[in-house]
């Protein structure tokens, strides 16, 4: 057994488990693509219906657990906050699905478009009976394409289309998965495929065929029809949505309301964050010019950024070392914080961290299999021709996806099965609270000494500044408010957006050219993070204020954490209302 795999007694199950776990159990039926994020066997051939019907089924799904919920009687604070979050959770789902977000969703980064690829990321391949399994769903990319199509064509017959920037943007993500360089061609070349399944005659490459009732190479087939079905996907969106597709990139202010409750869980004035946005932004950027005279006597932000770049001793040289260092600094972090600011339970104590098979830029985590057999991964995703790395940036970035950021809650709140019911453990999740957590995360590490060298410290403000900047652009931009003075103020453009980006942003034009378009094409979501850290420090601040000497920082985390991933507004209620209260 695990050490520390059944540290307490399992509490009962309770009706209120039962019809979480229920829905769960249902949901990943009719998400397939679900069951393999969250490690649940036996889904892995298939994938979501993306059709119209597709997205009724989930949303009967919705309806009808939550009628059972509201039946329902708690027998403790558990079972509260489980009906409250369901409740929250699932009823905004709902409000999205009758909006029409779900049949219209297309963006750069989290829309079917790239759900329908980024699965296979996580799916095994160290057997033939895994490549077997890999090459049923990749034949399968077609019909989840098609399926596609027509929630996009039902959408835009309501006038939901997502604007001609978003349109554009994942046209050409369709050419490059399948151009000659793309993910396709280079998943057959790669030594992720087993030598035996690809040689002509090999005997491991005729039983995969008769395996999956394709013939020989099956493998090779289906890679060639999904790459045929995603250029065709990629004709669809230029030839007929585009020309539906609006000029204007915002979303307006009653669907942005929507869209900031479903990403934060909470109700925030719009207005008064916008402002506060602003202020944090200036904040940050005069830390940014202290840390800067730090660097080199004199220097500006920018000057200072320079220096650190051009400092061999914040250099990494191709992906390997890139690999050994995020690996290292993870591991360290894990054994520094382990039984100090942090329970960090013996399964949880193991991450690791991969070059992502996907050249689209940015950092993400993805959380273990329900038994660990699959641990928590960070993944890096570099673009293409990048092999030098600046650790001065990417510090941050690192406690941030790792410990004490998104592994640490995620594998965390999936270890807790003696004490929350599986729909809580694992599908539970609330960008406002889980991005939130990630940077309040960052920010104890600077409060415990981790950020004090001035270049990680230039780090860790950069990226703030990133976060604080897109809480202003994310909200003035798609719900029209006055942009700043110094873009010249008056009604936000693409180029107002772009200069005020650059201007706190210190990264790579690509990199910031794709930022830009998810802020555009994503609205809502990107604020969420600033968002997120703000209201995590604001509960820490009032429960240090209740508790006074009485405050444990470790039992502070142990207990938010073991809350899962709910909407903050339930996150709250859930730890100012103590078992028994």
């Amino acid at each position: 057994m695990t050490p520390d795999a059944h540290p307490h007694q399992a509490r009962p199950t309770t009706e209120v488990d039962r019809i979480a776990n229920d829905y769960l159990d249902a949901l990943v039926e009719l998400s397939p693509i679900t069951a393999t994020y969250l490690g649940i066997a036996g889904h892995d051939e298939d994938f979501d219906d993306f059709s119209p019907a597709g997205h009724t089924a989930q949303s009967d799904l919705r309806r009808n657990t939550l009628d059972a919920a509201a039946q329902a009687t708690p027998v403790d604070h558990i079972d509260r906050v489980t009906l409250a979050a369901m409740k929250e959770r699932l009823g905004l789902a709902e409000e999205m699905y009758a909006a029409g977000l779900d049949h219209m969703s297309l963006n750069v980064l989290a829309s079917p478009l790239q759900g329908i690829r980024d699965v296979f990321d996580l799916m095994p391949t160290n057997t033939d009976a895994h490549w077997v399994t890999f090459a049923a769903r990749m034949a399968k990319v077609p019909a989840a394409l098609d399926g596609y199509v027509e929630s996009l064509r039902a959408a835009a017959q309501m006038g939901l289309v997502s604007p001609k920037r978003q349109v554009e943007a994942c046209a050409a993500q369709c050419a490059q998965l399948a151009a000659g360089d793309g993910y396709f061609v280079k998943l057959l070349s790669s030594n992720l495929i087993s030598t035996n399944l690809i040689k002509n005659g090999d005997a491991g490459d005729d039983a995969l065929g008769e395996a999956t009732g394709a013939g020989p190479h099956p493998l090779r087939a289906a890679v060639a029809e999904a790459s045929s079905a995603y250029t065709r996907m990629g004709e669809f969106l230029r030839d007929e949505l585009l020309p539906q597709a609006p000029e204007a990139d915002a979303c307006g202010r009653e669907r942005y309301e929507l869209l900031s409750r479903f990403f934060l869980g909470t109700t925030v004035d719009l207005e008064e964050t916008y402002e506060w946005g602003q202020l944090e932004l200036a904040r940050i950027t005069t830390e940014m010019a202290v840390v800067a005279e730090q660097i080199g006597s004199g220097a500006t932000i920018k000057e200072a950024i320079a220096i650190l770049d051009a400092d061999p001793g914040y250099q990494l040289h191709g992906t390997d070392e890139l690999k050994a260092w995020m690996q290292g600094k993870a591991d360290e972090v894990i054994s520094n914080l382990a039984g100090t600011h942090f329970d960090i339970p013996g399964p949880v104590r193991t991450i690791e961290c991969l070059i992502a098979p996907t050249q689209t830029g940015g950092i993400y985590y993805t959380g273990p299999s329900q038994d660990f057999s699959r641990p928590g991964r960070m993944w890096w995703s570099v673009p293409k021709g990048i092999t030098e790395f600046d650790t001065w940036r990417e510090l941050t970035t690192v406690y941030h996806e790792g410990v004490p950021g998104h592994h640490l809650q995620v594998a965390q709140t999936v270890f807790r099965s003696e004490l929350l019911n599986r729909w809580r453990r694992m599908d539970a999740w609330t960008s406002g609270h889980g991005e939130g957590w990630a940077l309040y995360a960052e920010r104890l590490m600077a409060e415990l000494g981790y950020m004090d060298d001035p270049g990680n410290r230039m780090g860790l403000l950069d990226g703030q500044s990133l976060r604080a900047a897109r809480v202003v652009l994310d909200i003035g931009v798609h719900c029209g408010f006055e942009a700043p003075a110094e873009v010249g103020g008056g009604e936000w453009t693409y180029d107002k957006a772009w200069q005020f980006l650059t201007s706190h942003a210190n990264m790579a034009e690509d990199f910031l050219r794709f930022e830009l378009d998810r802020y555009l094409g994503w609205p809502g979501q990107a604020p969420s993070y600033k968002i997120g850290e703000r209201l995590w420090l604001q509960l820490r601040d009032e429960v240090k204020a209740l508790e006074g000497d009485a405050f444990d920082i470790k039992a502070f985390h142990r207990r938010a954490l073991d809350v899962g991933g709910v909407g903050l507004d339930t996150l709250r209620e859930a730890i100012l209302d103590r078992p028994g209260g």
